[in-house]
């Protein structure tokens, strides 16, 4: 049995230290879709997509508070918000093993293709862990190269860097302290 969809969306801007994010929630409160308003396009396309019937609605989300919590140092301020992604059974398999991946800890794509018991399916773990709806609170910026660099995040290596650093993990290319 398919999963109710939600009929109306609330999309709440969230002023950040690294930009304005794009907080999506259902009426239940569960997280849909985050982004950054730099994206913001391909993000509605997406929501198009996937919630076809519902109404996207502007203002202050019920997630506000525990967006402003991490933004301010609570770094376990996403441990209790529910989501759910729209993606096939591989996608949202890899989704939930990234939530294990503790705050101040990174794990490469090969660590992550092993932890779901498909060590040979690195690439196909990229790109799960690209296509990741809700960013951040699903924290597929914790995934970085087998040497300890940064590579790619949806919302820019910039933003990558900082929530890496705001979490306290090592990298490759950390900055001091």
């Amino acid at each position: 049995m398919t999963a109710k969809l939600p009929e109306t969306l609330i999309l709440d801007r969230v002023p950040t230290p690294i930009g304005t994010a794009l907080v999506v929630t259902d009426e239940a409160g569960v997280l849909r879709a985050f982004n950054w308003t730099d994206y913001e396009p391909a993000m509605l396309k997406w929501i198009g997509r996937h919630y076809p019937k519902a109404k996207l609605v502007e203002g202050q989300g019920p997630l506000r508070p525990q967006f402003d919590a991490y933004f301010a140092g609570r770094t376990d301020a996403f441990d209790t918000i529910a989501w759910e992604g729209a993606g096939t059974a591989f996608q949202k398999t890899v989704w939930a093993t990234l939530c294990t991946i503790p705050v101040g800890e990174t794990w490469s794509y090969a660590q992550l293709a092993a932890k779901i018991g498909r060590p040979t399916a690195v690439r196909a773990v990229g790109l799960a862990n690209g296509s990741n709806p809700v960013a951040l609170v699903v924290p597929c910026h914790r995934v970085i190269g087998s040497n300890g660099s940064l590579t790619g995040y949806g919302g820019g290596l910039h933003r990558k860097r900082w929530l890496l650093e705001h979490e306290g993990a090592a990298f490759k290319g950390r900055l001091a302290a």
